[in-house]
């Protein structure tokens, strides 16, 4: 089957879960034999070679920034994208029996859907996230959030099989009437689904992900400041970076924490997935998740998660209360290191809870299990 995949990024050059689970579906399908396109933006030098095992990397627009200062989309990178991939598909279009697109950034799905007018391809769309009308006015105030509302509103008007990752997203998309079948993909852990037992828990507490507004990553520092009134020793790790990486650099100077907290940056993923195994917990104060991947692999390693209560946070849904984490109420200091607290009073059988909760669900949350349902799909009928 011939297969394009359509995202504006492309994992390793920008890291995130959107990213890992295009890459990850790009190889699966070539590994099973399809003929597989990449259609992205360019985020490399100009001459460079860019390679994917078995797929055919194109770009459908410059190497663009993609983010202000502030840490929100900028504009023109979602339009050039979308004018890309309107006259790729328009020229190449009959070449494919499935396009397969992310609705964000939404312009490259509204592209998508006129140039299957043409070529008659089947459409289908993940939605990471549908953001609600509240969202779209706090993210581009009141102006800009009813523009991106009504175009984020056009593209679930177009005919397609749907996907999404968490029964947040998915009920979401029903309530707005999304012209298609809507299925939730639960997995997208791609590593062993029988982990060596967890170790022994060491003083530290460990966030990693983007630093952008939404995930609240500064407010880690406060919260292990507090929390260390009730656990010795308490340590903090930030990992990764981005536009509020100065917002966490600061909240360390403020809080005098230079010996106790630390911000290295972007680690590579062996790093990661050490200094997980060894943390008291894995702290995910994001107010907005579409899925929450780093929950998975946390619980994987047998570490307990800390995520926080919240309307646009899915990332809840991988948390059971006291069996591999706690939900933290609020991205308060204060709600933080009581959850932070908690984990450590539950000692070593929360780590063994949390072991056997992911024993318990590894299957279903599975990389593979989610690329088996999307490749049966992709046989399927109209749309």
């Amino acid at each position: 089957m011939r297969i394009c995949l359509v995202y504006d990024c492309l994992f390793p050059y920008t890291v995130g879960g959107a990213e890992r689970w295009y890459r990850n579906l790009a190889q699966r399908l070539a590994a099973d034999g399809h003929d597989v396109t990449y259609l992205t933006l360019r985020q490399w030098d100009r001459g460079e070679r860019v390679e994917v095992p078995g797929v055919r990397v194109v770009t459908a627009g410059p190497r663009m920034g993609l983010y202000r200062g502030t840490g929100e989309r900028r504009i023109a990178p979602p339009l050039a994208f979308g004018a890309g991939v309107l006259r790729h598909l328009l020229r190449h279009g009959r070449r494919y029996d499935v396009v397969h697109t992310a609705s964000f950034p939404y312009f490259s799905l509204l592209a998508a859907a006129v140039a299957r007018r043409v070529h008659g391809y089947r459409l289908v769309v993940d939605w990471h996230e549908l953001w609600s009308r509240a969202y779209w006015r706090e993210y581009l105030g009141a102006a800009g959030g009813r523009v991106g509302w009504t175009v984020q509103a056009l593209c679930l008007r177009v005919p397609q099989r749907a996907f999404c990752f968490a029964q947040l997203t998915a009920a979401r998309l029903r309530a707005e009437r999304v012209r298609g079948e809507v299925t939730v993909l639960e997995g997208e852990y791609a590593g062993p689904l029988t982990p060596p037992a967890p170790l022994p828990a060491e003083p530290v507490v460990v966030f990693a992900g983007r630093h952008i507004r939404e995930k609240r990553a500064a407010s880690v520092v406060p919260a292990v400041a507090l929390a260390r009134a009730r656990v010795p020793g308490l340590r903090g790790r930030v990992l990764g970076d981005g536009p509020e990486r100065r917002a966490v650099l600061a909240a360390i100077d403020e809080h005098g924490l230079a010996d106790v907290v630390d911000a290295p940056g972007f680690v590579p993923t062996e790093q990661v997935e050490h200094d997980l195994a060894r943390a008291l917990c894995m702290i995910l104060p994001s107010t907005r998740e579409g899925y929450g991947l780093v929950v998975v692999e946390a619980s994987a390693a047998g570490t307990p998660s800390v995520v926080v209560r919240g309307e646009d946070n899915a990332a809840t849904e991988l948390v059971e209360e006291g069996i591999n984490g706690f939900v933290a109420e609020s991205t308060a200091p204060e709600d933080l290191a009581e959850a932070i607290a908690r984990v450590h009073e539950a000692g070593a059988a929360l780590r063994r809870s949390t072991a056997d909760w992911f024993a318990r669900n590894a299957r279903r949350l599975s990389l593979d299990n989610s690329l088996d349902v999307v490749a049966a799909c992709y046989a399927g009928g109209p749309p």
